[in-house]
């Protein structure tokens, strides 16, 4: 497509490529490029500056589960590897029905091949080694998009590039959900959209976009369907303003897309059909959990918590959601003075403009919200059933983060723009044949200082701080250095105490992520389904993992009955239990009191209590 031809001038509305498109010669990176990747990586490696302080010992303080979660995902596909297992299941949580990983948040498209760093590494170690490059990554693909597809300012594509791997909403994932930072590929895929129209070159265009689009799939799904519906936007907007354009080359974008689509398919069908109709897979979210989370309008002008100019305060009044925007107040009014001054002249801001528009609204959600209150003002999502596919998983807040790509990508329009009026004024581009035009205006070299200051004001106070990380207690000893073995034969259960779960297992389900999963568990954290097969969050509570919970929250040993003994046995039994730990915890006393008034007494084994389960059970 036209849009993302390096001879299309961004700035105004020429467009000589879109009849023959002309290819860059080949060159090595130039010293910017390498200035801008290098810039990027430091980047990375500050935002997780206080995990490394003591990466085996710190978690993420606003997402300590999902961060326990995700290093259980690298554990997972070094076991996967290792044992030469199926991915797409795993039985070594929420014994013994296990967990579908294709219908939860996976990462295997990551976790698999980085599987021998994790073996080398530990996961806790492969968590912020990726997380950082995954931010870094991800701005320096944008930045390759931007230089060799949109404008010719390195600084430009350095400030855009920035902007689209950090953006406050990206940082914001950044703590416990690197998969929402694992964007690197969405700029590729982009380009290869965008490029479909070519001429002679749909073969060769849409098979690289289906290998792309068939990664990604096992990656980051929901940031795959977001980037589509940006797509679809930005040709429609494209087709709108060059229908004569679009006619001409939409029979080769079209076979492009049926080759991409063809691939794509071709390459997922299997773990697709295991997402959705395969062992422990389900059918939408219980109570459609995430559709009524929209963005509050207020969010877009306040400043993002973990940026420099950011405060935790603000959380109490637009209150705990996600900060998928966050701009603040300068960043929002330089986006509209850029909109303005280009929207006129540029092709490309346009449709830019249109993005913001269509996704601002579409992640407002059901109603509307100001400042921490929901008006009595409808939404756009309260006309859309929960009950459509894919919708009914959909959280409208996220389709903000198309918004803040259309940001990243006006930011270096914005910065090039200032470039050119620097160096020769707004001329027009010349149409393919035509002479060239003289500059329509003087050289004004203040323009690109300003405008780059114009820029540092607006993106300074939104320099990310250092996640937020806290203290975890380190396993047992017990566990890690494997005296849980001879108690734990092929086949059966280690069942720690708390059972981990969404809530209550944090520390615990760390226990199998850090012995490199070589035991099962019962419950853990995780999408499952529910007896009507609708997804919930977590393994649905027996009667004994409800006691505990129960126990631990009120810290009060309850009155036991026979019953409670029998249904703990039988419990034990369904789980395949061998045997029960409890390790160091804020209510080891009281648990212990418990699971004693249960089982029977305990032993005392290094630095655990544990029940051996394996003569009750049979």
């Amino acid at each position: 497509m036209p849009v993302v031809d390096p001879s299309l001038n961004p700035v105004t509305d020429a467009e000589p490529a879109e009849v023959k498109p002309t290819r860059r010669p080949r060159r090595r990176p130039a010293r910017a490029d390498l200035l801008a990747l290098g810039a990027y990586v430091l980047l990375g490696v500050f935002v997780c500056l206080n995990y490394w302080g003591d990466v085996t010992g710190r978690v993420s303080s606003h997402l300590p589960t999902d961060h326990s979660w995700f290093e259980w995902l690298f554990a997972h596909g070094a076991y996967s590897v290792r044992h030469l297992e199926n991915p797409l299941f795993t039985a070594r949580q929420n014994a013994p029905d296990g967990v579908n990983m294709m219908a939860n948040t996976s990462l295997l498209g990551v976790t698999l091949p980085l599987a021998p760093l994790t073996m080398l590494l530990g996961p806790q170690v492969m968590y912020a080694l990726y997380l950082g490059g995954a931010l870094a990554a991800t701005a320096g693909t944008a930045y390759w998009m931007l230089s060799r597809h949109l404008v010719r300012s390195r600084a430009a594509a350095f400030a855009g590039g920035a902007f689209l791997g950090f953006a406050p909403g990206i940082i914001h994932h950044a703590n416990g959900q690197p998969n929402f930072v694992s964007n690197f590929l969405l700029p590729l895929i982009v380009v290869r959209v965008l490029r479909l129209g070519e001429p002679g070159r749909w073969r060769r265009n849409g098979l690289v976009l289906g290998a792309l689009v068939a990664y990604q799939i096992f990656i980051n799904e929901e940031m795959l369907l977001l980037t589509a519906l940006a797509c679809l936007v930005v040709v429609l907007a494209y087709a709108v303003q060059r229908p004569r354009a679009t006619r001409a080359m939409a029979g080769t974008f079209v076979a492009g897309l049926g080759v991409a689509g063809g691939l794509a398919l071709t390459l997922t069908a299997y773990p697709i059909w295991f997402q959705f109709d395969g062992p422990q897979s389900y059918r939408g979210l219980q109570g459609g959990v995430f559709h009524n989370w929209g963005e509050d309008l207020v969010a877009f002008v306040t400043f993002a918590r973990d940026t420099w100019a950011g405060t935790p305060e603000v959380e109490k009044t637009i209150g705990l959601t996600e900060q998928n925007t966050w701009f603040g107040w300068p960043l929002v009014l330089l986006s509209l003075v850029a909109l303005a001054l280009l929207v006129r002249r540029s092709l490309a801001a346009r449709i830019v403009a249109v993005l913001v528009v269509v996704f601002t609204v579409a992640s407002i959600g059901p109603w509307v919200r100001f400042d921490g209150v929901e008006t009595e003002i409808p939404g756009p999502w309260s006309y859309v059933s929960d009950d459509l596919p894919l919708v009914e998983m959909m959280m409208p807040t996220r389709l903000a983060l198309v918004v803040a790509a259309a940001v990243g990508v006006l930011l270096a329009l914005f910065c090039d723009a200032a470039a050119r009026q620097a160096r020769a004024g707004l001329a027009p581009a010349p149409r393919a044949g035509e002479p060239a035009a003289a500059p329509v205006a003087p050289r004004r070299r203040w323009l690109r200082p300003l405008g780059y200051a114009a820029v540092a004001v607006a993106l300074l106070p939104l320099f990310p701080r250092p996640l937020p990380a806290q203290q975890i207690d380190p396993p047992p000893h017990f566990i890690t250095a494997g005296g849980w073995r001879p108690y734990v034969p092929a086949g059966r259960t280690l069942v720690p105490v708390p059972i981990p779960s969404n809530v209550h297992g944090l520390p615990t389900l760390r226990w199998s992520a850090l012995t490199g999963q070589e035991f099962p568990i019962p419950g853990g954290y995780f999408i499952g389904p529910n007896e009507l097969g609708e997804g919930v969050f977590g393994a649905p509570n027996r009667p004994t993992s409800s006691l505990i919970y129960s126990t631990m929250d009120s810290g009060v040993l309850p009155a036991l009955t026979d019953e409670n003994r029998r249904q703990a046995v039988e419990d034990l039994r369904f789980w395949r239990a061998s045997v029960v730990v409890l390790g160091a915890h804020p209510r080891e006393a009281v648990l212990r009191e418990l699971v004693t008034a249960l089982l029977g007494p305990p032993q005392r084994v290094d630095d655990v209590w544990i029940w051996d389960v394996r003569a009750l059970v049979g």
